[in-house]
């Protein structure tokens, strides 16, 4: 009875073919391959064995005569370069045997495939879950290709692309980064190896941002990392997590930062427009995050660079503490970021000067809060998000040169005063200002919000949740 051994040749190095196959090889009475892996094999083909080889797109026709020849009683080897069922011809003379039912037996023998030798030659970048995308359409439509794409970048996969360019395939590649790009960071690695295990050898280790698709071909293989992925020693690591247990489990993401993260990226994904400046996307993920509301797109409005420059006024020292309207925004700020950076969060509103201003001023409580507030901290960041007539007060005291505020967050919500609270806030250009426009705001915002000034370090890696 013939026999036919679908065998995995490795990436093209001699050290990477397993001792089954090479033994496999000098036994064949006939070897059937793309001509190009021949080279691969030839020392170790035994004399008399018929070598069968054919040009590419030609997988059908070897596969019919491998059974051909297996039908008259010989044992062939068909070549696969890498490991023969990953984008190899396993699968393919598997199916054909359902058609023709012949009386010989297949086996199949597996290879190093092209990512495995990438990868050992890029340090350690496949130490998680992973998965391996071909980005030819030749037999796939594009838009299952696509869909795969998004699904391995929003489940956070360090991703193997194969068939990443052709000739005539240009700009897959290209939209496979602007996919990744919308859920991963721009520092996320990225490594790449032409003709891996081949005296041709390259090998390169960029960063998402920076990796340029002109700079590959069909003979790259590229790995892209995950989220822990990370560059040291020009080597690309992703962790399984039992160094970092074992070493620093307080460093480690708890469950609630990863939930975190994920919605991060899963916000950024779904957003209209991509091309935000960071620090107003930091400040917009954290918005939408805690109201689920993407109209928050529409209505968020921040002066440039406010959240940086705020977050560097808390990193210089200049800005000590945060006033809040109302006692919900305090405790909705981070307790850790506070005590990590040395600020300290205050609402006057329990103060017992506050009720006594107000019944004798004919003012609201809020607003002899903010009273009170501007006498102590006037050079505070101050963040509303209950009452307007507090943010009103604020910008009084402004104008009569009573505050100068670090900062303004205003986010009060309702129906009487509110809409105009914002547009008395927004003339004073040289205050930094993250305004929630319209009705809409309310004292989660409010914390939010600064939460995203506090955090604003990791905006860069998309990885907020530190001090949770």
């Amino acid at each position: 009875m013939g026999k036919i051994i679908i065998a995995g040749i490795g990436p093209g190095s001699k050290e990477d073919i397993t001792p089954a196959v090479l033994e496999a090889v000098r036994e064949a009475d006939a070897i059937v391959g793309y001509k190009y892996y021949f080279q691969f094999v030839d020392p170790y083909v035994r004399p008399g064995c018929e070598c069968i080889d054919t040009g590419m797109k030609k997988e059908r026709e070897r596969a019919e005569q491998a059974f051909e020849l297996a039908e008259q009683g010989k044992t062939i080897v068909v070549i696969s370069s890498g490991d023969a069922g990953i984008y190899g011809m396993a699968p393919l003379i598997y199916e054909m045997r359902q058609n023709r039912k012949p009386n010989i037996g297949i086996e199949v023998l597996p290879g190093i495939s092209a990512f495995q030798k990438a990868a050992s030659l890029l340090g350690a970048p496949i130490g998680h879950d992973l998965c391996i995308i071909s980005l030819s359409d030749l037999m796939t439509p594009w838009e299952v290709i696509e869909r795969r794409i998004k699904a391995a970048a929003v489940g956070d996969f360090v991703t193997a692309v194969y068939n990443p360019k052709s000739h005539g395939r240009y700009w897959q590649l290209y939209r496979m980064q602007e996919i990744y790009l919308k859920y991963r960071a721009a520092e996320t690695p990225v490594g790449y190896v032409r003709q891996a295990g081949r005296e041709e050898q390259e090998i390169k280790v960029t960063t998402l941002e920076k990796f340029d698709p002109e700079d590959v071909d069909m003979f790259t293989v590229i790995l892209i990392g995950n989220s822990q992925s990370y560059i040291a020693d020009g080597k690309i690591i992703t962790p399984r997590g039992y160094y970092t247990r074992a070493e620093s489990q307080s460093n480690a993401e708890k469950p609630g930062q990863q939930i975190m993260i994920e919605s991060f990226r899963t916000i950024k994904g779904e957003l209209k427009h991509q091309d935000y400046p960071l620090d107003h996307l930091w400040a917009l993920l954290h918005a939408i995050h805690t109201t689920a509301d993407f109209d928050m797109e529409r209505i968020l409005y921040t002066d440039d660079h406010a959240v940086e420059t705020l977050y560097n006024k808390v990193k210089d020292g200049s800005l000590k503490t945060i006033v809040t309207d109302v006692t919900m925004v305090m405790s909705g700020i981070r307790k850790g970021a506070l005590q990590r950076l040395g600020i300290e969060a205050k609402c006057y509103l329990s103060d017992p000067r506050v009720a006594e201003m107000a019944s004798s001023q004919d003012i609201t409580r809020t607003q002899a809060g903010i009273r009170l507030a501007v006498e102590e901290h006037p050079d505070a960041l101050f963040a509303f998000g209950n009452a307007p007539t507090a943010l009103m007060e604020l910008c009084d005291l402004i104008r009569k040169g009573k505050a100068h505020p670090a900062g303004i967050i205003a986010a009060p919500v309702g129906f009487v005063h509110v809409r105009e609270s914002k547009h008395m806030a927004k003339p004073f250009k040289d205050i930094p200002k993250i305004i929630i426009e319209g009705r809409k705001g309310g004292s989660n915002l409010a914390a939010t919000l600064c939460n995203a000034i506090l955090t604003f370090d990791d905006a860069a890696q998309l990885k907020p949740g530190r001090d949770l």
